[in-house]
């Protein structure tokens, strides 16, 4: 998620700093709000999720392409 898309402008580390590296949906006071979520599910949960703001699949499937890159996943 873009930052300046978050509501709350990126989440918090644990001494309640701002983080910028993951969204406040991701990661709040210094963890991950869902640990267990798979590279796998979290595309297919953006997908879902910008299927029902209108984007086409392969589109949708364009932009979850980068997931696996992300800093969230480079440690497992």
């Amino acid at each position: 998620m873009p930052m300046n898309k978050d509501p709350k402008g990126g989440s918090t580390n644990v001494d309640g700093s701002k983080n910028l590296m993951f969204c406040s949906h991701c990661y709040e006071k210094g963890q991950f709000t869902n640990p267990g979520l798979t590279v796998d599910e979290m595309k297919s949960r953006v997908k879902g999720k910008l299927k029902e703001m209108g984007f086409p699949g392969f589109i949708a499937g364009y932009f979850t392409k980068g997931i696996p890159h992300l800093q969230r996943w480079k440690t497992q």
